[in-house]
């Protein structure tokens, strides 16, 4: 049994390793990520000697808190490597049984996540709603093979299940009713992907937010804005919601002519001109249609035209829209009004 003795600079000393050790892991991670970023132009063996170099630092600085805190660590080695090969042959059927455990579990998790995506990423008219479910199948795939995992390797190492269950089940009732909230998202979640409230790639508006959905998961979903901002709603808030994708969109163009110009001979020319449209971009689903006159402003004399449109391309179709009926009143004479002001001054008194 081994007695520690801690005082200030002890103490002062370890905080500081830990806090290098905490350091060398936050590098670690970064520079995986820079790695995954650059593997096309990084050569393996730099990455698996990084790999080395950065372990090996963690480690010795382990060894380091441990002799600061008057460990032996060299006894301490040499008591491991000494009992090692009993201990391997004592469990070694253990050992074997908790690898192919894990071997199985990551390749049947790998097997699912390529099988899934390749049924995601296959053309059909139903192309959202097969990368939703997929999502939704990948998370639910990796949560409940993590706990058979855990489960097979409590049964190898001799825990007697039965009561491990049973025990489970009390924990997750205690936990169900104090997590309610986080109950309530995961129901929520299935809810929104089996009744087909949105999938991933239609434009919704959530509490005045809208954007596109990037991800549905069990417990979230992320929306993405045009600008890019990315706002993450818990499932269970997410009430109400406008999806912009289920219906055919009406793009809406209002325009003006000065009060001189003949209102029927410019409908009637807009009525001719503006069926073209269709063949220049197949996101109009009708020919435009001219309501008529919508008001009378200071100006001039507004007029509307709608289109249907195929979902979340009407602001396209009204730029093209205005741009036609900007070209077809110029050719043919049709004022377009602006502001301004007409002053009459009286005529001087004799």
């Amino acid at each position: 049994m081994f007695t520690t003795t801690i005082t200030a600079n002890t103490g002062l000393a370890t905080v500081i390793t830990v806090g290098i050790i905490l350091f060398l892991l936050a590098l670690f991670f970064a520079h995986r990520t820079v790695i995954e970023k650059r593997k096309a132009v990084i050569r393996q063996s730099f990455v698996m000697t990084s790999y080395v170099l950065l372990i090996a630092l963690m480690v010795a600085g382990i060894f380091v808190i441990l002799d600061l805190w008057d460990y032996d660590v060299t006894d301490m080695l040499g008591n491991f490597f000494q009992n090692m090969p009993v201990f391997l042959e004592e469990n070694m059927p253990r050992i074997i049984g908790i690898l192919i455990t894990l071997v199985v579990a990551l390749g049947i998790h790998k097997m699912a996540k390529v099988a899934l995506y390749r049924v995601g990423r296959k053309p059909s008219p139903n192309q959202r709603r097969k990368q939703t479910i997929t999502k939704i199948s990948l998370s639910v795939i990796k949560y409940l093979i993590g706990i058979v995992v855990i489960i097979v390797i409590l049964a190898i190492m001799g825990v007697n299940i039965g009561p491990a269950l049973a025990g489970l089940g009390i924990i997750g009732l205690v936990i169900g009713l104090g997590a309610q909230k986080f109950i309530n998202d995961l129901i929520s979640g299935l809810f929104i992907v089996f009744e087909h409230h949105f999938d991933i790639g239609d434009w919704v508006q959530i509490q005045g937010f809208s954007g596109e959905v990037t991800d549905i998961g069990l417990k979230t979903t992320k929306v993405k804005s045009f600008t890019g901002e990315v706002r993450i709603f818990n499932n269970g808030s997410i009430d109400p919601v406008s999806n912009f994708n289920m219906a055919d969109s009406l793009a809406i163009v209002n325009f003006s002519i000065a009060y001189k110009e003949d209102v029927a001979e410019t409908i009637e020319i807009l009525g001719k001109e503006l069926p073209k449209l269709r063949e220049e971009d197949e996101n109009l689903l009708e020919a435009p249609r001219i309501l008529g006159v919508t008001d009378l402003a200071e100006s001039g004399v507004n007029l509307r035209i709608v289109v249907k449109t195929v979902p979340m391309t009407q602001w396209g179709v009204e730029r093209l829209l205005r741009q036609r009926v900007k070209e077809i009143l110029d050719a043919n004479g049709i004022e377009i009004p602006f502001p301004q002001v007409v002053v009459h001054s009286p005529s001087p008194k004799e």
